[in-house]
């Protein structure tokens, strides 16, 4: 059988068997990201977007192809959750814009529209790593329109696009060390595999394969989360260029007649300038983010396209320095005001006494989620919709969810921006530097900042035996983890809290605060903080309980 178009009615089946394929192996994507804390969310993370998307191109199939991409593309930006949710709907996102005014696509359409899909992901990722779904989509993308060119048959392109994901997908602990140290491929990359075998099985009329695309036996699954850390691990520590300097350019048409615009170019240009940059377009106006040493230059590079307009520079330095005063609050009756807030607050969190501690510090509205649960674009959408305020700071808390908030914050209808918390402590710490008297800008800036001045502890199980960064982990054991790197070991939770603590703790820390979770009580929080109060005479303890799963203990050092 060969089949040399495609047309909407035929892509809605693909991406139906897809999510289908994806969610019944779900587990098995999470299992490869246990860490091995029990934090495993790719697999699930995937699954949820992509069964948006496919819901969304149920509802609104057509025989039109381009317009049946254009579905599955809002059914994923809607459902995204998580890097990996996130980055899949950016896939597909490039691919609907590739094929948009096709009724019917041929194979060396539909190859290149996964690499547009591909350019699309990159670009929406800042410092993109290597051995992630990133290089798998990339590298299957490009046989894929290699292999169009003598090829007609979309069954055979297709086949190439399967059979060189699955390669790229073994070769990624090749590109990531940590992922060859214990054994494991990409999860993210073998979700997506697992997407592209569900096309293809649509395609041959053949049913789902059970075990293709699983590059090993759930008796060998150990950590994958690494390659998040890596990426964490890229981060820019120290502050190499000083100025955040944020504004937006209008379009003019004489200008633009002259020197049209490219967002490519455009972002290119402007790396030359800096750091932490993001370029976000469309037809009328381009906003632009960028940390720089030469502030001016990016505003007169930004110029020759037309006019400037939200204007803000910051020194990051100064800001830095300064110690930042923690104002008092108004506990959470703001939450339910009548009046409208001109500044609302979003947080995202796990545990009845964590979401209390937040609203009590001063979030408006509180979202159910955390490592195993990332809340959906579309969730968050939902809460900054819910927040009474003219704009609203969105706090992750987590490193898994600040993509698909900042994907919130550019489809809701709200003005919003994030603060790109990790954790807990830096999402209260942020929280506590809010000031209610400055704006949206001077908030962001305050409150990011904020972010350095917290240390984070964690205490939590391993669930399987293995070895990370040198150290044997035994199936059971507690962890501790500090700001996302495992340093020791230990049969009982408080011993390994206390070494944990000494690891954490030196002369400048001077607020320790302890947040034990539903398997924790508050005598074992109490002989925590009596062993600081021992050790450490100049620092002051403060005890919370927040009935957060998975860690036993959570651990701010100020």
């Amino acid at each position: 059988m060969s089949i040399t178009s495609l047309d909407g009615k035929r892509f809605a089946s693909m991406v139906a068997m897809g999510a289908a394929h994806l969610s019944a192996h779900a587990d098995m994507v999470d299992a490869l990201n246990v860490f091995p804390v029990p934090d495993g969310d790719t697999g699930t993370n995937m699954n949820l977007s992509m069964t948006s998307g496919a819901k969304e191109v149920q509802q609104n199939t057509s025989s039109h192809f381009g317009k049946t991409a254009a579905s599955l593309s809002k059914g994923l930006l809607m459902g995204a959750r998580g890097n990996s949710g996130v980055i899949l709907s950016q896939l597909f996102r490039g691919f609907s814009k590739a094929v948009e005014n096709k009724m019917e696509v041929t194979s060396v359409e539909l190859a290149q529209a996964f690499e547009a899909g591909v350019e699309t992901a990159y670009k929406a990722v800042m410092k993109p790593v290597e051995g992630t779904i990133l290089t798998v989509a990339k590298e299957a993308a490009k046989k894929a329109v290699h292999f169009s060119e003598s090829q007609t048959d979309v069954i055979a392109v297709m086949e190439a696009l399967v059979e060189e994901a699955r390669a790229s997908l073994a070769r990624t602990p090749d590109h990531l060390p940590v992922l060859k140290e214990v054994g494991v491929v990409d999860s993210g990359g073998q979700g997506l595999l697992l997407v592209y075998e569900g096309f293809l099985a649509e395609l041959k009329g053949e049913g789902l394969p059970e075990n293709a695309g699983i590059m090993i036996s759930m008796d060998e699954l150990v950590s994958a989360e690494h390659h998040k850390s890596v990426q964490s691990f890229m981060d820019t520590a120290d502050i190499e260029f000083g100025y955040c300097t944020e504004f937006m350019v209008r379009f003019e048409e004489d200008k633009v007649k002259n020197n049209p615009f490219s967002e490519e170019k455009f972002r290119a240009d402007l790396s030359k300038y800096g750091d932490s940059l993001l370029v976000i377009a469309d037809d009328e106006i381009a906003k632009v983010h960028i940390h720089s040493e030469q502030p001016g230059e990016v505003l007169t590079y930004g110029q020759q396209y037309g006019s400037l307009i939200n204007m803000k520079i910051e020194n990051m330095r100064q800001q830095h320095s300064n110690i930042i005063d923690r104002p008092n609050k108004v506990p959470a009756a703001a939450a339910v005001q009548t009046e409208k807030q001109e500044i609302g607050i979003v947080a995202v969190c796990m545990g009845e006494g964590v979401a209390k501690l937040f609203e009590s510090i001063g979030a408006s509205v509180v979202i159910e989620g955390g490592q195993t649960m990332n809340p959906s674009t579309e969730d968050i959408v939902k809460a900054i919709e819910e927040v009474n305020a003219n704009k609203v700071i969105i706090l992750p808390n987590n490193k898994n969810i600040i993509m698909a908030a900042e994907q919130a914050a550019q489809v809701g209808k709200t003005e919003a921006v994030v603060i790109p918390s990790k954790t807990v402590p830096q999402g209260m710490t942020s929280l506590l530097a809010y000031n209610p008297e400055a704006d949206l800008e001077e908030n962001k800036s305050a409150m990011t900042a904020a972010l350095a001045h917290v240390k984070t502890g964690q205490i939590t199980f391993a669930v399987r035996d293995t070895n990370i960064d040198g150290i044997e982990i035994a199936k059971g054991d507690f962890m501790g983890i500090a700001d996302g790197k495992i340093l020791l070991t230990d049969k009982n939770k408080i011993n390994a809290a206390k070494q944990l603590l000494q690891a954490m703790l030196d002369e400048e820390s001077e607020i320790i605060t302890i947040i034990y979770g539903e398997d924790a009580s508050q005598e074992e929080a109490d002989e925590i903080a009596h062993f600081i109060e021992e050790h450490f005479e100049e620092a002051e303890v403060e005890i919370h309980s927040g009935g957060q799963p998975l860690y036993s203990f959570i651990l701010a050092v100020e």
